[in-house]
């Protein structure tokens, strides 16, 4: 069903048995069972050691999903996903948890500890790939590839890999700057293992992931021409746009303009919408999809974890509402279900005049955050193709449904906030026409469509548009409202009508072990 890329990103991963990482391991090389010099020896070696790279986005481990490769933490919290969408969703307006398991609590009042496991799990997921990117660019230079041999197409190529490994860290340092702000910082020009990590300060890095990004554009594919699930120009684009309009918040300093100019970019390269919302949240949304810039794979068989698509489908359910339709007929968990906002942004609960908001359940309010039919049920994602066919399941559980990392959507969105909040080289009237191309897909007709744009309905339309995607905590705090009084939901703050926030919340703390192991970093300031 998938095509040969997702096949071989499912069984590489198992294929090269990179060890563990500890959180505190940022400047150390990871440890092989074969050395260096026979795992890249081949330009296949070095394909291979690129799957290891993506693989570390949808996989857990080298050893399948009852391990983690990430220390102290069970492997079924452990996919990359799972612990952003839960540091995205969970602690805002969009997503609340009936689990009691240690940390879920203090996320659904939005007050987590400097020891929260799934924030610990995402600081240390994301340290891990970075890590791996550094050795990997470590082994790939000119001088040693011409030591092994490898020149001509095949060093042509490799450039190319190098090109996608520093966007794939570069990404992950964007995770980082945005959750926690002043991470610890190391490339693969660090000597390895002689000094503990520096801190980076939260402006710095957007400096940092700035320039890679622009550095590593020529040498990417062109967009929609490389294989599917591996990164281009157009997500090199797409991460750009987004740190340019979170750059008031990230450095001190907006750049709208530059947000328009990236937008602009991906919005030119050929992509376009998908016709059915609905279709982008299916099994087959690798197929005859022009929407999606990049995706993290998964397969439901070949590569299979507790996290990534399978948690999202899995603990929206319950047993109640009919799992084999969802294409998890084992499967069901009670978790995860909405807060009363969200269902308010849509004209009605149940997607018949906005046909992106779909939910399930009669009870709107959350009164028990334990009782999972408290708030409405998401019913966005599916693991069933846009025919209705499941596909093969391991244990009836398991998801293959890809989760878009960036689509078009976004970038028509990001364009118009930006000329909404001053940025030059576009116009409002594009900004409406890319705003009612999206309501014309959701309705369906032009009765959706509206006629004036304001800074602040773009938030709402986020909302609508891009609900459980992994981006409402970054939105909100853009709009300066995820802490502030102005703007509450139930359970903010751990008060069920909801209350305003410190100010210091707007990043999550640095873990304790990590500022145990490493006295260059400072915690956060609040904590």
């Amino acid at each position: 069903m998938k095509n040969s890329f997702k096949i071989v990103l499912a069984s590489g991963f198992l294929m090269l048995s990179l060890n563990s990482c500890k959180q505190s391991d940022l400047n150390l090389k990871p440890t092989n069972d074969a050395t260096a010099d026979v795992v890249y020896a081949t330009p296949a070696g070095y394909k291979n050691s690129l799957v290891k790279l993506y693989a570390t986005y949808a996989l857990t481990s080298p050893s399948g999903s009852d391990n983690s490769d990430v220390g102290g933490l069970n492997a079924g919290f452990a996919d990359f996903l799972r612990l952003f969408w839960t540091s995205q969703e969970l602690s805002t307006d969009e997503a609340i948890c009936a689990w009691g398991d240690t940390g879920i609590p203090e996320l659904d009042y939005s007050i987590p500890s400097v020891d929260n496991q799934f924030l610990r799990g995402l600081y240390s997921r994301a340290i891990l790939q970075i890590t791996f990117v550094n050795e990997f660019l470590r082994e790939s230079t000119p001088e040693k590839l011409a030591s092994r041999g490898i020149t001509g197409a095949d060093a042509t190529n490799i450039q190319r890999y190098r090109a996608e490994a520093r966007f794939l860290r570069a990404y992950q340092y964007w995770v980082l700057m945005d959750a926690f702000g002043n991470p610890p910082f190391v490339t693969e020009a660090n000597e390895i293992g002689k000094v503990a990590p520096q801190q980076i300060t939260r402006a710095a890095l957007f400096n940092y992931v700035e320039s890679e990004l622009k550095a590593i554009e020529p040498d990417l594919a062109e967009p929609r021409t490389n294989e599917y699930g591996r990164a281009d120009k157009g997500a090199d684009w797409a991460l750009l746009a987004r740190i340019y309009l979170n750059a008031n918040v990230y450095s001190g300093t907006a750049k709208y303009t530059e947000a328009i100019t990236y937008s602009t970019k991906v919005i030119n390269a050929g992509y376009a919408l998908k016709a059915n919302y609905m279709d982008l949240f299916r099994a087959d949304n690798n197929l005859n999809n022009p929407e999606t810039i990049l995706s993290i794979n998964y397969d439901g068989v070949n590569g299979t974890n507790y996290g990534g698509t399978t948690f999202i489908v899995n603990a929206a359910i319950n047993g109640d509402m009919n799992p084999t339709s969802f294409g998890v007929p084992n499967g069901g968990w009670g978790g995860n279900r909405t807060r009363q906002n969200l269902p308010a942004l849509f004209p009605d609960p149940n997607g018949t005049l906005d046909k992106r908001g779909v939910f399930f359940g009669a009870k709107t309010g959350i009164d028990d955050i334990g009782v999972f039919t408290d708030g409405l049920r998401v019913t966005k994602f599916k693991n069933v193709s846009s025919t209705g066919v499941t596909p093969p399941s391991l244990n009836g559980t398991f998801s293959s449904l890809d989760f878009p990392i960036f689509r078009l959507a976004e970038q028509y969105l990001i364009y118009g906030e930006a000329v909404l909040r001053g940025g030059t080289g576009g116009t409002v009237a594009q900004a409406l026409t890319y705003v009612n191309a999206l309501r014309t897909r959701a309705y369906g007709n032009a009765s959706g469509n509206v006629s004036a744009l304001t800074t602040d309905f773009f938030l709402d339309e986020r909302g609508r548009e891009l609900y459980w995607e992994a981006h409402r905590r970054t939105d909100l705090i853009r709009y300066g409202k995820y802490t502030d009084a102005s703007y509450l939901w139930p359970f903010k703050g751990g008060v069920k009508a909801g209350t305003g926030l410190p100010t210091f919340r707007n990043l999550y703390p640095l873990p304790t072990a990590d500022l145990i192991a490493n006295p260059n970093l400072k915690q956060n300031t609040g904590y």
